[in-house]
């Protein structure tokens, strides 16, 4: 055996052993937490890209309808000095992946004016390349306080399709770029595509203080830190009406989601789904879900014993992505959390 290849397993070996298990990063107690509501933007005013991109004047209406709610946006260096507290009053995180040029032309010159705090979450790559803002121009947004470079891998590839050591080999050229363009690397982490492993998770725990995926809900305390849940927003999702729903949501705290592992195959696909909420938790018996095995959105069924939750799938999930979506109304508050599995084709 080569010693190049004793290092490489002794690499997947130490990240393997050294880093804690999904649950062992909750707090696992009930609080009530009002919770910070992410939310995930990507282009602005590019009509081309619909799946990814909003409108400037919808953008703006959006932002209104979060100022006359009463709630107050977070900003994203606070994070960690709030995470692990209850929240008595809700909070707005917004973030915007990938940094195209869009977003510097269109939204950038409006949340400097009116100092909006964000997360921009940046893969190396593609940085100056067509469509992408430069390295002048991310130095610019950084430099703002209410503003914060995030880190989104090197190449922005699929990267859980890749081999662990390819995986690494790609945050490593990120983490040395991003060191050589802003003096740092980033403490916070987007999964891109929202995708990622166990293995990929205990990674961003090791390395990074936060982790954001792109399956919906709202962050409590008991959220796990490294697969932190947001609601994506574009020219489909991103209504007025569905918009309002959205940030009037809340956190539906849990103590433990199964199975861990959130990238499956044919030998556990459909997977042994167990939620376990809290004692505390009232009305849990109002919960409705919705999950799309089958490529079909439908009701789930669900039982629920003991304060566990189970769904019984109708059939495997197809690739690439699996999702369930939960709901429950608690006396007029509607909590919600997602959880998103990626498929493997073979």
């Amino acid at each position: 055996m080569s010693a190049a290849s004793i290092i490489k397993i002794f690499i997947l070996l130490f990240y393997f052993t050294a880093n804690s298990k999904a649950e062992d990063n909750n707090i696992k107690q009930y609080s009530n937490d009002e919770g910070i509501l992410s939310i995930m933007y990507h282009r602005f005013n590019e009509n081309k890209y619909p799946s990814t991109n909003i409108q400037m004047d919808v953008f703006y209406e959006q932002i209104k309808l979060i100022q006359d709610s009463g709630y107050k946006f977070l900003n994203p260096n606070e994070l960690e000095n709030k995470f692990n507290k209850v929240k008595k009053e809700k909070e707005i995180l917004l973030t915007i992946d990938d940094g195209f040029k869009s977003f510097y032309q269109n939204a950038w010159p409006f949340l400097k004016e009116n100092k909006i705090p964000f997360i921009l979450f940046v893969s190396t790559d593609p940085v100056g390349g067509n469509g992408y803002m430069t390295w002048d121009q991310i130095r610019e947004v950084e430099k703002e306080n209410f503003a914060l470079i995030g880190h989104h891998s090197h190449s922005h590839d699929y990267l859980i399709d890749k081999s662990d050591t390819e995986f690494i080999a790609d945050m490593d050229k990120a983490n040395k770029i991003f060191l050589n363009e802003i003096g740092y690397i980033p403490s916070m982490f987007s999964y891109p595509f929202g995708e990622y492993s166990e293995f990929m998770r205990n990674y961003a725990s090791k390395n990074f203080k936060y982790a954001f995926g792109q399956h919906s809900g709202v962050i409590d305390l008991n959220k796990e830190k490294f697969q932190l849940p947001r609601f994506p927003i574009n020219e489909n999702y991103g209504k007025l009406e569905r918009f309002k729903t959205i940030i009037n949501t809340f956190p539906l705290e849990y103590k433990k989601l199964l199975p861990i592992e959130k990238k499956i195959g044919k030998q556990n696909n459909p997977p042994n789904f167990q939620v376990e909420f809290f004692k505390e938790q009232k009305n849990i018996r109002n919960i409705t879900c919705f999950s799309n095995e089958g490529d079909i959105w439908k009701k789930s069924e669900i039982q629920i014993k003991e304060n566990i939750l189970t769904i019984k799938f109708r059939e495997a999930f197809k690739p690439r992505r699996g999702r369930i979506n939960c709901s429950l109304n608690d006396k007029g508050k509607w909590r919600w959390f997602g959880t998103q599995f990626i498929i493997k084709s073979n």
